[in-house]
């Protein structure tokens, strides 16, 4: 589809979060444009539909070998765009996002209806149909990744997705829908559609075409998106919202060694922070706390805070300078409050023009002060003592959200207590970890709502059960 027919207004500017720089600039779709989008993928769905599986799955798997191809190029647009380390999106990100596509092509064929248990009577067959046209928005922290995780269940299972990037990371979805050309995908089956959210995106969550949408990001827009459908033709949502995940060390943690730290350094600081499922609220048994805070905030102060283009960065900027100022904001207000500043907390200059804020670490926390119940989004945690399994417990479900958790013990009957106990769609155990491709990604609480990620629940949220039911007959009609 052309540009003069795609309802484009202003130009939007993609900036670095490393130094400010301007990398690029692009004209949004807006509700005109979103239309037009729409009717074409409408028109695409039944021919997309009505192909073999496997033929679908073919395309796909041509789209994830042509991604593979292309790796270094989808790795430094989201790291100039998002400010990623480059390292994490050549190691991870990027890896990650072709073996969704590959993993979901592969299971275009597998995926199989249900006979009902009837009586010699009737039949009864369940099976599951594409919805048409669909959407997906998704977040600017994993901008390829989490484009993949919706890209992957909603084509192989027939239907014809609409794209909406962020606003500030549209770039490796733009170059993946050019590869989707490439691979032979039909016009209309993976539509990228970049654009702001209160236009484009509301457009897509209020257009009567639109069968099911699928969004990523942050509670007040998931609220709008749901009003949106139930104001327009109650098409099917799924929202993933967020969360403020806690991490819990039992009094035999630290027989783990440097790789509790590793791991605790990971699931707090990953990409800054900036990552739905973050392990921003430590709980330490009292008879280790000490040791575990001492630790915790050595390995904190070596990490590398850099450009995000050098392969020695660890930790890159926050994506802009507002997302800045609301973490500062959040720590001192919690030192007010009276919190420990332990380390960190302060934004530092890495490269003019960039908003960065080291790891940082905060004792003390009170538990109605906003640093322990609002998700920061910045590489910042808070660690606390607890006294019992049950105070842990208390204290980890001590939140609107239930989107991950992560349990560290020796013993493995406490530390499945635990984690039967904790509030959270996926606990990890002494590791921090979603699972893989294989397992549901989806939340509880406020965190989720609608649907789950990856593996064959995927297929759930983008299609929908159709029961035929058969009455048999005896000897003759």
């Amino acid at each position: 589809m052309s540009e003069s027919r795609l309802g484009l207004s202003e130009l939007i500017t993609v900036r670095r979060p490393a130094d400010g720089a301007a990398v690029a600039t692009y004209r949004p779709v807006d509700e005109r444009g979103v239309r037009e989008a729409v009717a074409v993928a409408a028109e695409a769905a039944p021919a997309w539909a009505a192909l073999h599986p496997r033929a679908r799955g073919e395309l796909m798997t041509e789209l994830a070998r042509l991604m593979e191809r292309d790796a270094p190029v989808l790795a430094r647009l989201d790291s100039e765009d998002g400010g990623k380390p480059i390292t994490d999106c050549i190691t991870g990100d990027v890896p990650g996002a072709i073996e969704s596509i590959r993993w979901f092509a592969e299971a275009a064929d597998k995926v199989s209806g249900s006979v009902a248990p009837t009586d010699d009577s009737a039949l009864g067959i369940t099976t599951r149909h594409p919805m048409g046209a669909v959407a997906a928005l998704v977040p600017w922290n994993y901008p390829l990744a989490m484009a993949a995780w919706k890209i992957g269940p909603a084509l192989a299972s027939g239907n014809c997705l609409l794209l909406k990037p962020a606003e500030a990371t549209p770039r490796s979805v733009q170059h993946l829908a050019a590869l989707a050309a490439e691979a032979g995908l039909p016009t209309g089956v993976l539509t990228v559609l970049p654009g702001h959210g209160a236009v484009t995106g509301r457009a897509l969550a209020e257009d009567p075409l639109v069968r099911a949408i699928s969004f990523t990001g942050a509670q007040a827009t998931g609220r709008q998106i749901l009003a949106g459908a139930g104001a327009s033709n109650f098409k099917r949502v799924s929202l993933e919202m967020g969360g403020k995940s806690p991490q819990i060390l039992m009094r035999d943690a630290l027989s783990f060694g440097e790789e509790l730290f590793e791991e605790m350094a990971v699931a707090a600081f990953l990409n800054s922070g900036q990552n739905c499922t973050a392990g921003s609220r430590i709980y330490v048994d009292a008879s280790i706390f000490d040791e575990v805070v001492g630790r915790l905030v050595a390995v904190a102060e070596k990490l590398v805070l850099g450009d995000p283009a050098e392969a020695r960065t660890q930790m890159g900027p926050l994506i802009n300078h507002a997302a800045l100022e609301r973490a500062e904001s959040a720590v001192s207000d919690a030192v007010t409050q009276g919190a420990e500043l332990l380390t960190g907390g302060s934004a530092v200059q890495v490269l003019p023009g960039g908003h960065y804020l080291p790891a940082t670490v905060v004792s003390n926390v009170p538990r109605d002060c906003a640093l322990s119940r609002e998700e920061t989004f910045a590489p910042v945690v808070t660690v606390s003592p607890f006294r019992d399994e049950d105070e842990a417990i208390a204290l980890a479900n001590d939140t609107e959200y239930g989107l991950a958790a992560s349990v560290w013990s020796r013993d493995i009957d406490s530390a499945l207590r635990v984690a039967r106990r904790v509030e959270a769609g996926v606990v990890s155990i002494n590791c921090y970890g979603e699972g893989d491709i294989t397992t549901p990604f989806g939340g509880w609480k406020q965190s989720g709502f609608g649907g789950a990620e990856k593996s064959l629940a995927g297929f759930d949220q983008w299609t929908l059960p159709k029961v035929t039911w058969l009455r048999t007959r005896s000897g003759g009609v």
